[in-house]
């Protein structure tokens, strides 16, 4: 009976581990006033070791590359596109291209041109993230940033 029951805490341990859902990417938000008619947005990435995620343009057939989409409003207008850092360009062996990419940490930011006094910037972005060994599904998040 005994070892009925290790097995059983065996199998339960064993198929937990496997079950374990992975989101090696982080995402914050910030913003900050540049004067009363203009603002920056901060969307930063944290990006657990070993993993990455992809430039904002990749070559076509490669990985999901990460995009910006901002809500429509009466309270503000986007000021260019969103910028980020130059992207590490590497060949990829999965993809078997050129892709830029980053690693650990990146910011994207997208300035503003504020229509109202205090508002907050409303949108979605999506990535996808990778190892060495695997990609994941691409991830879209909703984002919500306050300026004041």
């Amino acid at each position: 009976m005994k070892k009925n029951l290790i097995l059983v805490v065996l199998l339960c341990i064993s198929a937990a581990s496997y079950g374990q859902i992975l989101n090696p990417v982080k995402w914050s938000y910030a913003s900050k006033k540049i004067n009363d008619k203009e603002a920056v947005l901060f969307l930063k990435a944290t990006i657990d070791h070993g993993w990455n995620i992809y430039a904002q343009k990749v070559p076509e057939n490669g990985p999901v590359p990460t995009t910006f989409s901002f809500n429509l409003s009466e309270s503000y207008q986007l000021n260019g596109n969103t910028n980020a850092p130059h992207p590490v360009v590497k060949h990829d062996p999965t993809f078997d291209m050129e892709i830029g990419y980053y690693s650990e940490t990146v910011v994207f930011q997208q300035k503003v041109k504020l229509l109202e006094n205090s508002t907050a910037v409303k949108g979605t972005l999506s990535y996808m993230a990778c190892d060495d060994t695997q990609c994941l599904p691409p991830e879209e998040v909703a984002f919500n940033i306050p300026i004041k």
